[in-house]
């Protein structure tokens, strides 16, 4: 992972150009494998998020800019990036973006039937959104990825038991699900570390890297993936709670429930993917080299739908 470290003096810079209080502290923010995170507190006690986006291009984070800032201005509970006194959102410094958020204080959102209930009815709000202009339409961890992962097979000479499992998955999935299900705007990755709560509800998403336009109830079944499992078993309590507060606002049609299963499976093989890249081929030889393996390991399980 490609880290950047950051001096009290950078960041100092960086507050300075938002016109906000002076900064006090700069600390290391665990979590992600794609930024640098840091929170940052200024002397009026206010904290900020300080993000450096290691794996991004400029092009790539201002429409994820852009994007979070339409879901904040229309009723997501995430986050709104903070401006700096030029009217951009993000400052250019050696060549990578660095932007600052709000920081929400909470913890991970836990697993219990208030705060799925919660996020499921967060979730279909998001649905429910229109779309913005320029709303991408490919799902980064989805087939995009796939065929990356087969191309440099091909080229490296190496098909393993797991990528030969892939393609031949992703073509009989491609064919079940079809193209006839409602789409709109999805997060792609609602697991626990991407959103902070309370014991009982959500107060704020992470992380909309995936965003895009897909398929709605594939966003729902990838949030099951990330909260309703526990010792490699899914728990079907956790799917009625998620599923509960999502139909309070919007209901699945017959299509979309007939196609959960197909979809879950989609959704887990797509995780498998990421940590298959992430951890066999751009970071080896780590303790997460065998984390796909995790997600293989569910396939074969019963579903609670």
């Amino acid at each position: 992972m490609a880290y950047t470290e950051v001096s009290l003096d950078d960041a100092s810079a960086i507050v300075e150009a938002t016109g906000l209080s002076e900064l006090l502290s700069i600390e290391k923010l665990a979590g992600g494998w794609a930024n640098s995170n840091y929170i940052l507190t200024l002397k009026d006690n206010t904290k900020l998020v300080l993000k450096i986006w290691n794996e991004q291009s400029l092009e790539e984070v201002e429409y994820l800019l852009t994007m979070t800032s339409y879901l904040a201005n229309n009723g997501v509970p995430t986050a709104t990036p903070i401006k700096f006194k030029n009217g951009e959102l993000m400052m250019i410094k050696d060549g990578l973006a660095w932007t600052l958020l709000p920081f929400v204080e909470g913890q991970w959102l836990e697993s219990n039937h208030s705060s799925l209930y919660s996020l499921g009815m967060i979730q279909a709000n998001l649905h429910l959104l229109k779309p913005p202009k320029g709303l991408k339409s490919n799902f980064s961890m989805g087939n995009t990825l796939f065929e990356k992962l087969f191309s440099i097979a091909n080229e490296t000479h190496g098909w393993t038991d797991f990528l030969n499992m892939l393609q031949t998955e992703n073509t009989l999935l491609a064919e079940s699900i079809g193209q006839d299900l409602p789409k709109g705007i999805i997060h792609g990755d609602l697991f626990p570390d991407n959103v902070i709560g309370t014991k009982e509800k959500v107060k704020s998403l992470l992380d909309f890297e995936e965003i895009c336009h897909d398929v709605l109830a594939f966003d729902l079944v990838m949030t099951f993936v990330g909260f309703g499992w526990e010792n490699g078993q899914p728990v079907a309590e956790r799917w009625d709670s998620l599923l509960a507060g999502y139909q309070s606002i919007r209901k699945l049609n017959d299509a979309e429930i007939n196609a959960l299963p197909a979809l879950h499976r989609l959704a887990t093989l797509s995780i498998a993917a990421w940590r298959y890249w992430q951890f066999v081929i751009n970071l080896p030889n780590t303790e997460h080299t065998d984390r796909y393996l995790e997600m293989t390991e569910r396939l074969d399980k019963e579903l609670p739908f």
